[in-house]
């Protein structure tokens, strides 16, 4: 379901004169060239299911805000065009607190938050890297981040804000 960019996607296939399968293949070759392959991933028990197009070499956040602490929530951040919802949409449900901003999502049957809406980037998705399924992640650096001072650490970062960007 591409929503609000179905008359983009179909005048992008009637300019160029191709067909569904085709204009899908041009999209997968565009994220292969830029390195990126397909992940699939999930929550415990298999209620919730994604992909997302990301480098096999993530960059994973360790945030140490209250609740980034609690859950032990170490995320890679996508742009919201690069993530797609496959199985579960009735089974999340949403936990907001102090701005509202970021959108904590988690399964209601076992609770494993596998995405989420971080607050740095409310156009994407935060992706935990521990919910993606095995043989595609080839590296995972770790980069601290000081959430207890969030809006100083998402000022002084120079990429945090854009990670969402396609």
């Amino acid at each position: 379901d591409l929503g609000a960019q179905s008359g983009r996607w179909a005048a992008f296939q009637e300019r160029h004169r191709l067909s569904c399968e085709e204009a899908a293949r041009l999209l997968l070759d565009a994220y292969e060239y830029r390195g990126l392959v397909k992940h699939t991933g999930g929550c415990h028990c298999g209620a919730i299911r994604f992909e997302v197009w990301a480098s096999p070499d993530l960059h994973v956040f360790n945030c140490n805000c209250s609740i980034c602490t609690k859950k032990q929530n170490r995320h890679f951040i996508v742009p919201a065009s690069r993530f797609k919802l496959l199985k579960g949409a009735d089974n999340l449900t949403t936990y907001t607190f102090n701005t509202h901003r970021a959108q904590h999502t988690f399964c209601k049957t076992c609770g494993v938050q596998s995405f989420y809406t971080p607050r740095s980037n409310p156009d994407g998705y935060g992706i935990a890297p521990h919910c993606l399924d095995e043989g595609t992640v080839q590296t995972i650096t770790t980069e601290d981040i000081n959430g207890k001072e969030w809006e100083k650490a998402v000022k002084e970062h120079k990429t945090i804000r854009n990670m969402s960007k396609p």
